[in-house]
């Protein structure tokens, strides 16, 4: 879908080389560009980088002369950069947005950042953890005991950083398609985990989210909740509508129970909470999913990802592959129906050689590969 799109990755960690190779997996021409390894380091970074697949890559030492004008003439035919440096560091490197912009005005200069380019902490180091839990995406994640635990990477580092940045690339594409000029995109992790909380804010008028820890309804109700098995596994249930709590209160063989008639009496919760706890400990998470999935209980389990690459659901559509060796993800969204396979991943440098040749005999237009609408 992406087919003719051309990006030039700084390579980093985290939130840039997901988004870049997100854009990969859509059909994006992706170069990246890695850092070479100083003597007397140790060994090189471990080859088989997930991240990588579907790209090119060539290494490069940002701080000579050589390396900051490879990347330069990869900017010159390219449609985006995605950098994640703190800010600063790429303009003191002489590649800054000004300096890559007088080779191509119109490029999209995307830079992913945990606070952003500006405000008082723009230059504190930070993970996923702290991003989410100054934006407010971290607050109610748990009970009302436990302190919060993040779902690793996943809020922050992709959710508000990776796929936010994704989406402004390409809105900046589109632009500079239409108006021949380039922006600037200044994608935070703080600033996109707390555009993710807006459906969470739209219920508080519904009364699912209080304010207070512990007393919401993914917290602390009986119906939306998480449960332990007989066998230690988990499994977890979102009865939310009326007639999917009904269902499932005729699965579980409590359908006649007055206690249960009122399901949304949060001065009750406590107490279902409890006997459902029992009652879905009482079987194993196997024997669970025989009776609730598949219905419209809003019903499951809690998978490891190799237990999920192995889920008939999963499997039947693909949703994971074995490619390289290891297990990954397969790229998403589809289109028309059709799953799209990973690329290969790179060795480090792999391309390098190739780039640069047809840089120096002046073929910089051949770097690119062409169009596809295949």
């Amino acid at each position: 879908m992406l087919s003719g799109i051309r990006i030039v990755e700084i390579c980093g960690i985290g939130p840039g080389p997901f988004c870049a190779m997100h854009l990969a997996d859509l059909g994006a021409d992706v170069i990246a560009v890695e850092r070479t390894v100083p003597a007397g380091t140790g060994a090189p970074p471990a080859e088989g980088n997930v991240l990588n697949r579907g790209k090119r890559s060539v290494v490069a030492d940002l701080k000579t002369a050589e390396g900051r004008e490879l990347v330069l003439r990869l900017v010159e035919g390219a449609d985006a950069l995605i950098e994640g440096m703190r800010p600063g560091v790429m303009e003191r490197l002489g590649l800054g947005p000004e300096e890559c912009h007088r080779r191509n005005p119109r490029l999209v200069y995307g830079r992913m950042t945990g606070w952003g380019q500006s405000g008082p902490m723009a230059q504190a180091a930070g993970h996923d953890n702290n991003y989410i839990s100054l934006s407010g995406a971290l607050y109610y994640n748990g009970g009302p005991v436990e302190p919060p635990s993040s779902a690793i990477t996943v809020v922050g580092d992709i959710g508000g950083g990776a796929l936010y940045l994704a989406v402004g690339l390409l809105s900046g594409i589109l632009r500079a398609r239409a108006t021949g000029k380039g922006t600037v995109v200044d994608a935070a992790i703080v600033d996109g985990s707390a555009h993710m909380l807006q459906l969470l804010l739209a219920t508080q008028k519904k009364g699912f989210v209080t304010g207070r820890r512990g007393d919401n309804i993914h917290d602390s109700s009986h119906f939306y909740a998480t449960y332990r098995c007989a066998d230690g596994q988990c499994i977890t249930l979102g009865a939310i509508e009326p007639q999917f709590y009904a269902l499932l209160l005729q699965k579980l063989g409590v359908a006649d129970d007055p206690r249960f008639e009122r399901q949304w009496d949060r001065k009750r919760w406590p107490e279902l909470h409890r006997h459902f706890t029992e009652l879905f400990a009482s079987r194993t998470r196997a024997e669970w999913s025989a009776l609730l999935e598949n219905t419209d209980v809003c019903f499951g389990p809690v998978l490891s990802p190799e237990e999920a690459a192995r889920h008939p659901h999963n499997a039947a559509r693909g949703v994971y592959v074995e490619s390289d060796g290891q297990l990954q993800a397969a790229p998403a969204p589809r289109f028309d129906g059709q799953a799209r396979k990973p690329g290969a991943i790179p060795r480090r440098g792999q391309h390098t050689g190739e780039i640069t040749a047809m840089l120096e005999n002046g073929e910089a237009t051949r770097i690119w590969r062409e169009a596809s609408h295949a």
